[in-house]
Parts: structure tokens; C-alpha cells; sequence
């Protein structure tokens, strides 16, 4: 039986009343892009007939809702009969490799109607996420297609392996001088060894775009440089008042960001799994023509977890060659508790703990002590606090043998295949995407907001608090 009100059954109605006839396509590329762009204009101007977002009422939200879904099934649809041509076209038949922002916003403009362009998107960033449009939602759709094919997807994942424009024109300078300061991240090269340290203290070391950007150019840089061998990573010295003088990994996304509007799912979500996190397990794809004869499969990474390893920290440390903890850290992946997906750990976490403990770190926020028996799985070595240093040296020592790249070339080959991945990342887009937009979603993160303290940046900092994901 209905709940609804007979006033929100008659908006409902009449919202139904005014949306276009569905697109019947036909297969013809150019012909179903006019009728989608007709059909999507037609939506828009249905869903711009009600209040803004923030004033809706809930049967105006369930109205917008209908419509935003009639859209995207359409998107969906045409997506499925042309994703590859779509792709093809984009890339010149796939002799270019283009970023995902770049893509998205190149798809805007060949396609109107499928996603939004970059005007819409600025105008997005501009909001809280509370009352953002859910044009993200369907940047979602569209690489969920891309990546779902083999051959698009593919090159989509090559493409995002080659080293950043920016790390290019950074290169001369960090061989020169071996560093290099990324504002939120620094990369500085000791022998055979490149230090690359995340820089965003007054946040606990979180991540957001612009981390995300720095530390992908930082570790481009380190993959670039023929001089190095061994790449660490780790977190800088702290500024918040709680941890001042102590160095932490990570505390994960940085809910300010997200709360305000500023995290991406183009540039963070998707771009921190394929682009850095990626690079930290493969290396680089220069020419994928020369993979088979000289293959290229990266560079060991030794990771040092001083003070925390939250959320997203916790999920670079999974792919990391070996992971050095101070006896006084700890390991958390609290997903709940902002309800989004924790990027790739869901792939990866249960061959490393179980799929029980990866239940509980996700679905409870179980928090995972250095010292414990449960964390042989998350770390290699456990050390006094001011050994890591040591302990982190003597390893990367280690993993400066020359048959270190093949074997874990080979390792990474058993353990994680790129169709697994891809597949993974094909349903992560489509469910990230979404996960962002919920309102579950924003009203935890209007919790948290509230019971944050002012200034701070993470629950962390508050004694009990829910950490980041």
C-alpha cells in the first residue's frame, strides 16, 4: 500500500506528465547521441521546473528522483551499444592516452547530455555535498562502461600508468637536485633510495585532491629517476595539537573536504586507485609495444606507519612491498562510518587478513594494534617508534636486489590480474558514484560535522572518534 500523500501523488503525476518519451535507439552512434541529448535536455528542464535541492520536500525529492533515474537509464542504455565507439573516437582509435578528467569532460562535449561538462562540474565544487547536483553519478556510468569492456578498458588503465605531464617537467630538476616539494607532498632521493612523505599536517596527513595530485607526481618522479631503486613512503611530522611533534601515515579521506563539497570522484576516487596507488604496484606504461620484451612493473615501496594508519592509509599499505610499524600504531578501515567504499581495499583486504577480519574492519571500524597478533597480515615488522627509521633503511636495503622487480612482477600477476581489477573498478564506479550522492552519506557527514571540534580536521583527533575512511 501506497504512503504516499494524495498532494505528493498528484506532483508525481504531473512530473510523469511532462517527461519525454523514452529513446527508442536505433544503433547508429550519431543519430542515438541526438536522440539522448534531446531526451537528457528534456529531463533537465522537467527537474529545473522544481525547487533547488535544499528545498525540496520529499515528494519533490522522490519527483527528482524518478527523473534523474529515467535519464541515466538512457545513458545506461546507449552507453551499452556505444561506450566503445564513443572511446575510440575519444582516443583517435586509441592512439592517444587520455586522463580520466580529461576524458570525462572531452565526453561532455562530443556527447552533450551524458555527463556533465566542466562548467557544470566547477559550479559543483562550489557547493556542499549536500546540495550538489548528481552529475558525478553519471561520470560514474560512464567509466563503469568504459572499464567493463575489455579492450577500452584496457587502454583506460595503460593509459593512466604513464607518468603525469607534470612529473615530466619535474623530472630534470629532482635528478638534478634529487627533491623535489610538492606543497602536499615531498619526494627527496637518498642514494638509491626516494623518500616520498605525505604533507597535509593540519589534517592528520588526509588525503584530497590536491594530495592526491602531489603524490602521484611525486611517485611518478621516483619511478622516473634511474638513479632510484626503492621508494618509501610515509607520513610527515604533525601540527595538530593532539599529535604535535609525532609523525602519523595517514588518516584517510579528509571529511572536511568531502563534507564541503571539494572531494572528486573523477579526481579523487577513481584517479588515486588507477593513477597512484595503481603506480605504487605496476610502475609505469611507457610503451605498452615494448612490455613483453622489457618489461617495466615498478619499484618496491617500503612504507613506514608511524602513530596511525586510518582508512585510505590502511589501503596503500596493502599494496606496499613491506610495511614497518611503530610498536605505538595502529591499522583501521572504519568504511561505515562516512558509508562510501574503502577505493580497492574491498578487492584486496580479504586475501591479506581473511574475510572475516576484513568484515570487521569495514562493516565495525575494529581498530588493529601494531603489537597484535591480527596485524601480521597488515605489517611486516614492528619496532619501537624511533627504530623506524633504522628498520625502514635496513629493508629498503633489501629490496635493492636486483631480483627483487621480476619476482614481484610475478607475484602481483598471481595475486591480481588487470581483468580482475578492471571488473573490480567497473562496479566500484557505479557504486562510488552513487555511494557519494546518498543521503545516508551526507547525513553522517553532517554528524560528524557538528561534533567536530572547531578547527579540527578528523575525527581522529577527538578520543573515540570514528577516524576516516
Amino acid at each position: 500500500m501506497s504512503t504516499r500523500s494524495p498532494e505528493a501523488a498528484q506532483l508525481s503525476g504531473a512530473v510523469d506528465s511532462r517527461l519525454p518519451a523514452p529513446p527508442s535507439f536505433r544503433g547508429g552512434a550519431a543519430a542515438d547521441a541526438r536522440l539522448l541529448s534531446s531526451y537528457a535536455e528534456g529531463c533537465a528542464e522537467v527537474l529545473a521546473a522544481l525547487p533547488p535541492r535544499a528545498d525540496r520536500s520529499a515528494a519533490e525529492h522522490g519527483d527528482a528522483d524518478r527523473v534523474e533515474r529515467a535519464a541515466r537509464h538512457a545513458r545506461h542504455r546507449f552507453l551499452t551499444l556505444h561506450a566503445g565507439h564513443l572511446y575510440d573516437e575519444l582516443t583517435e582509435g586509441r592512439k592517444h592516452r587520455i586522463r580520466l578528467d580529461e576524458l570525462a569532460f572531452a565526453a561532455a562535449d562530443a556527447y552533450p547530455g551524458l555527463v556533465p561538462t566542466r562548467a557544470q562540474i566547477s559550479a559543483d565544487r562550489k557547493l556542499p555535498q549536500a546540495e550538489k547536483s548528481d552529475g558525478e553519478v553519471d561520470q560514474g556510468i560512464l567509466f563503469a562502461h568504459l572499464l567493463d569492456g575489455r579492450e577500452t578498458g584496457e587502454h583506460l588503465l595503460r593509459s593512466m600508468l604513464a607518468p603525469t605531464p607534470r612529473a615530466l617537467d619535474l623530472l630534470p630538476e629532482f635528478r638534478r637536485s634529487g627533491r623535489v616539494d610538492l606543497g602536499r607532498a615531498v619526494v627527496r632521493r637518498d642514494g638509491f633510495v626516494a623518500e616520498v612523505t605525505i604533507c597535509n599536517q593540519d589534517v592528520l596527513n588526509a588525503e584530497d585532491d590536491a594530495v592526491v595530485e602531489a603524490l602521484e607526481t611525486a611517485v611518478d618522479l621516483a619511478l622516473l629517476d634511474d638513479a632510484v631503486s626503492v621508494g618509501v613512503l610515509r607520513g610527515s611530522v604533525l601540527s595538530h595539537p593532539r599529535y604535535s611533534g609525532r609523525r602519523a601515515f595517514g588518516a584517510g579521506i579528509n571529511l572536511t573536504h568531502l563534507y564541503t563539497g571539494q572531494i572528486s570522484f573523477v579526481d579523487f576516487m577513481l584517479r588515486r586507485e588507477l593513477g597512484y596507488i595503481r603506480k605504487l604496484i605496476h610502475g609505469l606504461r611507457h610503451d605498452p609495444a615494448d612490455d613483453l620484451l622489457h618489461p617495466r612493473g615498478g619499484k618496491p615501496w617500503v612504507g613506514a606507519i608511524d602513530t596511525f594508519a586510518i582508512g585510505g592509509a590502511t589501503q596503500v599499505a596493502l599494496v606496499l612491498d613491506r610495511v614497518v610499524a611503530g610498536s605505538d600504531a595502529y591499522f583501521s578501515l572504519p568504511a561505515l562510518a562516512e558509508g562510501i567504499i574503502p577505493g580497492a581495499a574491498n578487492l584486496r583486504l580479504g586475501r591479506v587478513v581473511g574475510r572475516r577480519m576484513a568484515e570487521r574492519l569495514i562493516f565495525f571500524g575494529e581498530k588493529v594494534a601494531a603489537t597484535g597478533p591480527e596485524a601480521r597480515e597488515l605489517c611486516d615488522e614492528v619496532v619501537a617508534p624511533d627504530a623506524v627509521d633504522g628498520a625502514v633503511a635496513a629493508s629498503a636495503e633489501r629490496l635493492a636486489d636486483p631480483a627483487v622487480p621480476a619476482n614481484r612482477r610475478m607475484l602481483h600477476l598471481a595475486e591480481e590480474s588487470d581483468d580482475l581489477f578492471r571488473t573490480y573498478m567497473s562496479r566500484y564506479a557505479l557504486e562510488q558514484s552513487a555511494r557519494m550522492h546518498s543521503p545516508d552519506v551526507v547525513a553522517k557527514l553532517e554528524r560528524t560535522w557538528m561534533n567536530r571540534r572547531p578547527g579540527g580536521a578528523s575525527e581522529t583527533a577527538r578520543p573515540g572518534g570514528a577516524g576516516k575512511d
